[in-house]
């Protein structure tokens, strides 16, 4: 089981990438890099998806790497038979039925068909200081930063309906991260993991999310700019243990 492996070591974190944005030719010398590290898998997935080569992409990512490859999806249509694992998301903080039920009725048979290790899963976007491509493209809006009372809610509702996860996410691109307060007043109250994306470009930024409760941060655009990061993250991850 790919989720109860990674739960042997906590705290985390992720890289994500984009298929987006990184070339195919690229992946080989970035999987090179993620293999040596602390990092506990790469998600892969983007809230658009303008490449027809997902499933391409995904083969390649799983061909080179050595750590679990699991799939941020931003639709139905992000499903490859390479992956170890699935996000299998819910938009706890939005009320667009599609991104509730919709895809993931969708998807379901695929999963089921690809044998894909599903992971019931509660995304939650939080306000970011800008609109972000999620927010626009899911037709939602983001839960106030300065509402922990209303993240509670949604969070609360979302382990009660059994997800094994809690995604909390500022979204591609972020002014700002998720304020650690949120996340400790979060942590207090929820049995469920934890997982942090958004805005994450510095070690400090990371150190502070997970002293506050995080049990995984989620390193994106940071990483696809800067590979290097990955030395950062290997240190603060070391520092937890």
């Amino acid at each position: 089981m790919v989720w109860k492996s990674i739960l042997k070591n906590i705290p985390g974190y992720f890289l994500l990438l984009d298929p987006d944005r990184i070339e195919k030719r690229e992946i080989k010398s970035m999987m090179e890099k993620i293999n040596v590290s602390k990092a506990s898998g790469v998600l892969v997935g983007t809230s658009l998806l303008l490449s027809p080569e997902f499933d391409e992409f995904v083969r390649v990512v799983k061909e080179n790497i050595n750590k679990p490859v699991i799939i941020f999806p931003g639709g139905s249509h992000q499903v490859s038979r390479y992956a170890d694992a699935i996000l299998f998301m819910i938009l706890l903080s939005g009320r667009n039925p599609e991104f509730l039920i919709g895809e993931q009725v969708r998807a379901a048979p695929l999963i089921y068909h690809f044998k894909i290790e599903p992971i019931p899963t509660g995304y939650i976007l939080i306000e970011s200081g800008k609109q972000t491509s999620v927010e626009f493209m899911s037709n939602t809006r983001p839960i106030p930063r300065d509402k922990p009372d209303i993240l509670l809610a949604h969070a609360l509702a979302g382990q009660y309906l059994g997800l094994k996860l809690i995604y909390l996410d500022a979204g591609s691109g972020a002014e700002n991260s998720i304020p650690p307060q949120m996340i400790r007043t979060l942590k207090k109250k929820i049995d469920v993991t934890l997982m942090v994306g958004g805005g994450i470009r510095n070690k400090k930024t990371a150190h502070e999310l997970i002293e506050s409760g995080a049990d995984f941060i989620v390193i994106g655009n940071a990483f696809q700019k800067n590979r290097e990061i990955i030395k950062e993250m290997d240190e603060i991850v070391n520092c937890f243990y």
